[in-house]
C-alpha cells in the first residue's frame, strides 16, 4: 500500500533527520541541540548520496532472483498497489494510479499477456475521500495495457492486509500459488506477507536494481536518492517487524 502515511513519513529519512535538524538548530545554544544538528545534516547528506541509497536498495533485494523459481505453474497474478494521484480536469478532481502503481502494472500486464493468467489487484483508499486503489488500477490495467481484471482487493491498507484479503478471494477460487507483482525493493517483506497468509507466492518483481556504479555523481547529492533511501529503509524496518509479527 502506500508509502506515503504521515507516521512514516515523520519517522523515516529524510524527515526524520530534518526534524532533528531544525530541533538542533533551535537548541543551537546548549550543547544537545548541536549535537542534534549535526545528526540531521550528517544523516540527510549521507542518505542523498546515490551510492548510499542504491547500496541500501540492493540490501532489500538480496537473494531475490529475475528467474521465477521452479514447481507448479501458478493460478494466478496478483498485482500490488504502490500509490496514487490527484489532478483537475473540467473543474472536478480526477484521481489515477501514481508512477509506483504503474509500472508495477506494466510488468502485470506484461506477465499476464505472456502467462494468460487471471489479475487480481488489491489496494484499498489512501484517504476517505478518495476512490479505492484497487478500482483505479482496474481502470488503468484495461484502458493502459488492454488487460482484464477479474478480482480486486478493496479494504486493505498496508501489505499485510493485501495479502491476507488476497489470500481469502483466491482461496474461494481454489487457489493457492500466486506471482506477486510490486517492486524487488517491497518483494521480500510481500512475500513474508503472502506466505503468512496461506499463500505460496512467486516473486515477479518489477525490476531488480543494478549495484550502484562508483562515479563522481554517485556522491553527489539527489532528491531521487533521499527518495531511494526512504523506500529502503522503510522496506528493512518492515522486514524486521514482520519477522516478529504474530
Amino acid at each position: 500500500m502506500s508509502l506515503g502515511s504521515i507516521p512514516s513519513l515523520i519517522l523515516l529519512p529524510p524527515l526524520n533527520f530534518l526534524t532533528a535538524a531544525v530541533a538542533g538548530a533551535l537548541l543551537r545554544r546548549r550543547r544537545g541541540g548541536r549535537v542534534l544538528l549535526a545528526v540531521g545534516l550528517a544523516g540527510l547528506v549521507v542518505l542523498s548520496l546515490p551510492i548510499v541509497s542504491g547500496g541500501l536498495l540492493r540490501l532489500t533485494e538480496l537473494g531475490l532472483s529475475a528467474e521465477p523459481p521452479g514447481g507448479a505453474t501458478p493460478g494466478a497474478i496478483v498485482i500490488l498497489s504502490g500509490d496514487q494521484q490527484a489532478g483537475r480536469q473540467d473543474g472536478a478532481i480526477v484521481w489515477h494510479v501514481g508512477e509506483l502503481t504503474l509500472e508495477r502494472e506494466a510488468a502485470g500486464a506484461a506477465l499476464a499477456r505472456r502467462t494468460k493468467l487471471p489479475v487480481l489487484v488489491t489496494g484499498g483508499a489512501i484517504h476517505p475521500w478518495s476512490p479505492t486503489l484497487a478500482s483505479l488500477m482496474v481502470d488503468s490495467m484495461g484502458q493502459d495495457f488492454g488487460v482484464p481484471v477479474r478480482w480486486q482487493e478493496t479494504k486493505s491498507q498496508d501489505t499485510w492486509e493485501n495479502a491476507r484479503g488476497t489470500a481469502a478471494i483466491l482461496r474461494a477460487a481454489g487457489i493457492t500459488r500466486v506471482f506477486v507483482v510490486t517492486h524487488a525493493w517491497h518483494m521480500r517483506r510481500a512475500l513474508v506477507a503472502f506466505r503468512r497468509a496461506g499463500l505460496d507466492p512467486v516473486p515477479a518483481p518489477v525490476l531488480l536494481d543494478d549495484v550502484p556504479q562508483v562515479h563522481p555523481y554517485a556522491f553527489l547529492p539527489s532528491v531521487h536518492a533521499w527518495g531511494d533511501s526512504y523506500f529502503a529503509v522503510h522496506e528493512l524496518i518492515g522486514l524486521a517487524w514482520y519477522a516478529i509479527r504474530p
